[in-house]
């Protein structure tokens, strides 16, 4: 996602772009973990099982968490850093921000079109506005655990 931002008093406007850090899983509860400029896109993808690999392979369905951010460094470390945690940490990490594992992208994608909404914690369920302020182009990464 795009938007702009006046930088300082200039009156100059920057481009700004927004990276998602992501926790998929599936029926199982196995978990994934990936980056994306895109998470609507990426979560389309993931569902429709458009690119082979570990989610098509395990039927990673179900968005639980994500954070937001504008830097995409800050991004991949946060993803790596969460991709090191035991999977005890990973569970606990989801329940914070969804302690029933509800899909949070059900509202954004429903029969292969992607809407926007309310979800069901009240924020918009624009995934650019995300409860967390986090941290390249698509970068996916897995995670098995």
């Amino acid at each position: 996602m795009l938007r702009f931002i006046q930088h300082d008093m200039s009156g100059i406007y920057i481009m700004s772009k927004e990276y998602y850090v992501y926790i998929m899983t599936n029926k199982s509860r196995t978990l994934y973990t990936g980056v994306t400029n895109n998470l609507m896109r990426r979560i389309y993808e993931h569902k429709n099982k458009l690119i082979p690999g570990f989610t098509s392979k395990y039927n990673i369905q179900f968005l639980v968490y994500y954070e937001a951010g504008s830097d995409i460094h800050a991004a991949i470390a946060r993803e790596k850093q969460i991709k090191g945690w035991l999977r005890v940490k990973k569970i606990a990490l989801i329940d914070s921000m969804n302690p029933q594992w509800k899909d949070l992208s059900e509202e954004w994608i429903t029969d292969g079109k992607e809407t926007m909404g309310e979800n069901t914690y009240g924020r918009s369920s624009d995934p650019s506005v995300a409860k967390s302020t986090l941290p390249q182009d698509d970068i996916i990464i897995k995670d098995k655990l």
